[in-house]
């Protein structure tokens, strides 16, 4: 069934020893229709008083007290944002996922408004995953991810990483599951990738699956075999840009640097670089040191087709 959507994004993170020096990096091509712009933004750290509101893609919610100084690349037509990185180092990339559960909800926030909401309100990895978690429980995620399609819809992936750590995060409505990568480099695409080490979970995410037949609450819980229409061997299976991803890093492994993430966003024949219709149309990779006291920095094509971008642009963030 998956077939029936476009495949796009790829999201990676390289944490040490897979990563040349101490340094953490974080890699993301953002698939999206040809003709879409592509924008790159600054947003200033700012205070909102108690009673404020922030206006997302599709719904109002209430503001935090205080958000942090974000980088985004965004499409344009959009609050969210695809990938982007705060002021204290976090960085966000969202792929798209379709699973057992309906995408087809009413308009709430989309996967790219709580890569934003997470990066603008968490100093963490982990808080990120926990802020994103709170607002899936209370406000929902839905609504067109195109702007000129109201029927494409889909669940979300999120990537998320620190100074210290990286965290995969992934939604079946408003059921998640998080695995924690402390080390070595993880990727993900278009497919549920959690499997059976689950390092933080929604309270009723294996009820709900064991109601809907899809677990017989027995048998070991396994995140991407129960909400995915695709078994675990489909989704390990060669030829898809997650394995064509993995392999890319795997060959680099102890020497990713900014250089070989960029190589990798690059490469047209695993599919990660995308043209035609449904083409890469912006690229981000950040370069996270584990010394807080060094800045992190934050590369932007802010332009289709990393492949003919050789000056990015470069962006810091804080310190």
């Amino acid at each position: 069934m998956i077939e029936m959507f476009p495949s796009s994004c790829d999201t990676f993170v390289a944490l040490p020893p897979s990563s040349e020096g101490q340094r953490v990096i974080f890699g993301k091509n953002s698939d999206r229709p040809c003709d879409e712009v592509q924008e790159v933004v600054y947003i200033p750290t700012r205070d909102y008083g108690p009673e404020e509101k922030v206006e997302c893609t599709y719904i109002e919610i209430e503001q935090v007290a205080h958000t942090y100084a974000v980088v985004l690349s965004k499409p344009a037509w959009l609050w969210g944002a695809e990938m982007g990185a705060n002021e204290h180092q976090v960085c966000i990339g969202n792929e798209a996922v379709w699973g057992r559960e309906s995408a087809d909800g009413e308009e709430a926030l989309l996967g790219m408004d709580l890569v934003r909401l997470g990066l603008e309100r968490a100093d963490t990895a982990e808080k990120a995953v926990d802020v994103i978690a709170v607002l899936l429980e209370k406000y929902g995620q839905g609504g067109p991810c195109m702007e000129d399609q109201c029927g494409f819809t889909y669940h979300n992936s999120f990537l998320i990483s620190d100074r210290k750590e990286a965290w995969l995060l992934e939604t079946s409505g408003k059921y998640w599951a998080a695995e924690r990568v402390e080390g070595g480099y993880r990727n993900i695409s278009n497919q549920y990738g959690i499997t059976t080490k689950i390092d933080k979970e929604h309270p009723g995410m294996r009820e709900y699956a064991r109601s809907k037949g899809w677990w017989d609450g027995k048998s070991e819980f396994n995140f991407a075999t129960v909400y995915s229409f695709l078994t675990t061997a489909r989704i390990e299976s060669a030829g898809t840009r997650y394995c064509e991803g993995k392999s890319l890093l795997e060959r680099r492994n102890g020497h990713i640097s900014a250089e070989a993430m960029m190589d990798i966003l690059r490469d047209r024949d695993s599919g990660i670089n995308m043209e035609g219709m449904f083409m890469t149309t912006g690229s981000m990779v950040s370069v996270v040191p584990t010394d807080p006291a060094l800045p992190g920095v934050h590369y932007f094509t802010a332009t289709p087709d990393p492949e003919r971008c050789h000056a990015a642009t470069h962006q810091t963030v804080g310190s």
